[in-house]
């Protein structure tokens, strides 16, 4: 008897241990499998590289901006534009893996689905056709001139990006990386990080856009301000930039003239709670999910006090946006409150030409109401025609925009622009981030959105 029972705790536990090891099985195959068969650094997916030659990509005119050519026994991942695109295509290394669209279009660019028969022979992957326009991604690059931030250029009505430059940048081909990777993870200025999608910074006075459309939908147009200059409440004291003060002023003047005082006024008195939620319908604290990473714009605060809540408003405190955001939430205005998903892959091609897939624009959120954003478009006009933004404007085209100035952690600013164009029929959307500039989004970001937005509409 005792046998017995010994007999069946060694089979009740060696079924307990087959039953644990099929559960993860079928959880690695269901839940695991394709992570790991994706993962950069899996080998496997190297020795795939023997039989197919890597798909290229090129810019919306067919300007080829990466292709595998062969070098002996050997094929090479080439980058004709260098380090224009490091952070949009990213790169593709043995050693250090890959990142951006050559991770993320992994199974296009090596073909995989593919049914041709190749019997170790070699093969095409496919190609990705970008959204992105060569031309104005050099001309804004040429702009930042070497200056530490972003350019983010949307097409406002689609979600396509038109122009996407993050600086400082690198050398993307795998020759590089693998002879300077220690100089480059060890740079101060962080060459690897793409600005663009990956930074997040305090919006500054770009975010009134948002505070003005909580104030439009608490009905607060027709409030006036006594600006002191100064606002103060609980433990917080602002200044308006320069330390200017505006008198006896409406909220559309406020706008232009940016005033920091009538704004944390708005936030202190709108309440925490309709902040928040401003901010989450213009997709702070979600996930904005497109052709490569994104990092999470939000708002730092498990409870926000009346205080966060002034500083929300102009773009400060625990506040934290992407330059890619920001242009979105821009877009949103001009596209009558819609905001629409950001791409960069128009289409999926064969070798030979036959398009596999083109992506359909897609809206994320209705941030706001069509009549809001048209009170929007006035006032961000207006901001460009008398307040602020004066240096974004372009003889014979309406331009509308929003400067920002942000306070952070060191003594130098942050410059911001956000503004589209022309303001009757929105074409391109563009937001402008100079890092650590110490100057005013007015005076050094307003002129590159500007020349990229001439530069786009000359076209």
């Amino acid at each position: 008897m005792k046998n017995n029972r010994k007999i069946i705790h060694v089979l009740v536990l060696v079924s307990f241990m087959f039953l644990a090891l099929v559960s993860y099985l079928l959880y690695f195959n269901m839940f695991e499998a394709g992570k790991v068969v994706n993962n950069p650094y899996n080998q496997r997916q190297w020795e795939d590289e023997r039989y197919v030659k890597r798909g290229s990509i090129y810019d919306c005119d067919g300007e080829l901006l990466a292709e595998t050519v062969a070098d002996g026994d050997k094929r090479i991942r080439r980058y004709p534009k260098g380090h224009l695109y490091s952070h949009v295509i990213g790169y593709y290394s043995r050693v250090y893996g890959k990142t951006q669209l050559e991770m993320q279009y992994e199974k296009e660019l090596m073909g995989h689905g593919d049914i041709t028969l190749s019997f170790n022979e070699l093969r095409s992957g496919y190609d990705l056709n970008l959204t992105i326009d060569n031309d104005l991604q050099s001309y804004a690059y040429d702009k930042l001139n070497g200056r530490r931030g972003a350019v983010v250029a949307l097409e406002p009505s689609t979600g396509k990006v038109l122009a996407m430059v993050s600086v400082p940048d690198f050398d993307p081909s795998a020759e590089s990386l693998e002879q300077n990777w220690k100089y480059i993870v060890e740079r101060e200025d962080s060459p690897l990080l793409a600005r663009a999608t990956g930074g997040l910074y305090p919006p500054g006075s770009t975010y009134k856009i948002a505070t003005t459309a909580a104030a439009y939908n608490g009905g607060y147009t027709q409030k006036t301000f006594n600006d002191t200059g100064t606002f103060k409440a609980g433990g917080i004291k602002v200044e308006n930039y320069g330390g200017e003060s505006y008198g006896e002023i409406g909220l559309k003047k406020a706008f232009e003239v940016s005033s920091n005082f009538a704004f944390c006024t708005l936030g202190y008195e709108l309440g925490a709670e309709n902040v928040k939620n401003t901010a989450e319908s213009f997709g702070v604290n979600k996930d904005i999910t497109t052709d490569i990473p994104v990092a999470k714009s939000r708002i730092e605060y498990k409870k926000m006090t009346g205080e966060d809540a002034a500083l929300v408003s102009i773009g400060q405190g625990q506040l934290l946006m992407t330059p890619l955001h920001v242009a979105m939430m821009g877009a949103a205005v001009a596209n009558h409150g819609v905001m629409m998903k950001p791409y960069l892959v128009g289409s999926v091609t064969t070798s030979s030409g036959m398009t596999l897939s083109t992506t359909k624009p897609v809206e994320m959120y209705q941030a706001i109401s069509p009549d809001c954003a048209a009170y929007l478009n006035e006032l961000m006009v207006g901001t460009v025609k008398e307040g602020t933004g004066k240096n974004a404007a372009i003889s014979g085209i309406t331009v509308a925009g929003k400067t920002g100035t942000a306070e952070n952690e060191t003594s130098k600013d942050h410059a911001w622009f956000v503004g589209y164009a022309p303001a009757e029929n929105p074409k391109i959307a563009v937001a402008v981030l100079l890092e650590y500039d110490g100057g005013s989004g007015g005076k050094s970001a307003a002129p590159i959105a500007r020349d990229v937005i001439k530069k786009y509409l000359s076209k």
